[in-house]
């Protein structure tokens, strides 16, 4: 009589063992709408998953995807599209990369449908081991910006990344704008009705400068500039410092025959991240870009920027070759230096 009685314990503390494993394993998961808004979940994917370096970090950053996903990356001619082809796209990635380094976010905008981050490839350098008193020496080296959109369901549906050209032709770029426009006509603009106020979140100071001022008045458009503004273009080598060099460039990229047209935009208060594309003329194709506006949460004036063009090679001869020869830095020469990752930010941010 005992061993059915026996035999009926061991079936119920083996079910209450497998309800409390499968409990657990629940609530360890990582899914996407575990988490109040696009920049803690990117966070999360990229600082604690490390999804671009690990292939169980990739896995839970495909897991959180929407079946029909778009993930542009801009080194490439074609976007990846749906979860299935975006899961293998990163897991080629994480193999190129394997124990190479990892992907640093430098900064995140605050939005909550959608959000944008700044990022740096660091690798470890040659020199140093773990447990070593070098531990700490790593090498900068590919930089770039990245969209993140969220659906309402909270799953990752649009990705934009574009990395930084490896060459950066400066004025050249605005020379050859000049001669394709040579002769342009100024396009009508829809009539501008100034605000009382000026815009105070930074996805509406965005949208201000792009879709309603559009460039018609530099001086209008510099009153949303804080004095010690740091402009970063990565057609160019060096940082812009100051209102008066950003006046200029803005100023000088003013002409007729190239249209800035913005396309998806983030929800962000302090900081915002959005896509855009640049027309010339009637010309079919356009050149596409990613930026992220920071603004100084007292003032509320535009304190940082980071523009980020794509190249007009998919994929560019330099960074193919760069990515083939150096694939865990993505650049032919990184800048080696011992120091904490807030006073690496600092050259960045002019802090």
């Amino acid at each position: 009589m005992r061993q059915p009685a026996l035999l009926s314990l061991r079936i119920v503390v083996s079910l209450l063992y497998a309800i409390s494993v499968a409990r657990a394993l629940s609530s360890s998961s990582f899914t996407s709408t575990s988490y109040s808004s696009a920049s803690s979940l990117v966070s999360s994917l990229i600082t604690d998953e490390r999804c671009f370096s690990t292939t169980a970090g990739a896995q839970i950053f495909a897991d959180c995807c929407a079946t029909n996903i778009v993930y542009e990356d801009c080194f490439h001619p074609q976007p990846f599209v749906g979860r299935s082809n975006v899961e293998k796209y990163l897991m080629d990635k994480v193999q190129e990369r394997q124990g190479k380094g990892y992907v640093r976010l430098d900064k995140v905008s605050d939005g909550k449908r959608a959000c944008g981050y700044a990022w740096t490839w660091v690798s470890r350098s040659s020199s140093s081991s773990a447990g070593s008193d070098d531990e700490e020496e790593e090498e900068d080296g590919l930089r770039g910006t990245t969209f993140v959109e969220l659906n309402a369901a909270g799953e990752i549906q649009y990705v934009r990344e574009i990395p930084e050209p490896i060459f950066k032709p400066g004025d050249l770029t605005l020379q050859l704008l000049k001669s394709l426009t040579e002769g342009a006509t100024p396009r009508a603009l829809p009539e501008f009705v100034p605000r009382p106020n000026l815009p105070r979140d930074s996805c509406d100071v965005v949208k201000y400068l792009f879709q309603e001022l559009q460039g018609r008045d530099v001086d209008l458009a510099m009153e949303l500039f804080s004095q010690d503004i740091i402009y970063r273009d990565f057609n160019y080598k060096d940082l812009m410092r100051g209102k008066q060099e950003v006046r200029q460039f803005i100023k000088d990229f003013s002409f007729p025959g190239i249209e800035f047209r913005m396309q998806r935009v983030d929800d962000g208060v302090v900081s915002t991240c959005f896509t855009w594309e640049v027309v010339l003329m009637d010309a079919p194709d356009s050149i596409k870009g990613v930026s992220f506006y920071e603004l100084d949460p007292n003032t509320r004036l535009i304190k940082y920027v980071r523009d980020v063009p794509e190249s007009a090679i998919k994929p560019p001869i330099l960074g193919k070759l760069a990515r083939q020869l150096r694939p865990g830095l993505g650049v032919f020469q990184g800048r080696h230096r011992r120091r904490t990752v807030q006073e690496k930010l600092t050259e960045e941010d002019g802090l």
